[in-house]
C-alpha cells in the first residue's frame, strides 16, 4: 500500500457516519501496522433461547435464586457456565 489518505476532521459523529459509510477505510488506514486492542468493559452479546423444563425443576431453581438473591435465569447462566467450565478441565 502506498502512503494512506489523510483522515478529514468531521463536525459531527453523523457526518463522520456518513464518510465512513461512503468509503473505503483501506484507503486510509494502514491496516499492516494495526495492533491488537482489548476492550475488557465490553459485555458479551447474548442471544435468546426458548428451553422447556419441568414445572418442579423451574420452581425449585427459583427458590434457589430466591436463596442468593439473584434471577433465577442469571442463577441458570451461572451453573451453566460452572458446569461447561468444569467439562473442560
Amino acid at each position: 500500500m502506498s502512503k494512506a489518505k489523510k483522515i478529514p476532521k468531521f463536525k459531527t459523529e453523523a457526518e463522520e457516519r456518513a464518510f465512513w459509510e461512503s468509503h473505503d477505510s483501506s484507503d486510509y488506514v494502514d491496516w499492516k501496522r494495526a495492533q491488537p486492542v482489548l476492550m475488557a468493559n465490553l459485555k458479551p452479546s447474548t442471544k435468546t433461547i426458548s428451553l422447556r423444563l419441568p414445572e418442579s425443576l423451574l420452581e425449585s431453581i427459583k427458590i434457589e435464586a430466591n436463596k442468593r438473591d439473584m434471577p433465577y435465569q442469571s442463577l441458570i447462566k451461572v451453573w451453566l457456565s460452572e458446569d461447561v467450565k468444569e467439562s473442560r478441565r
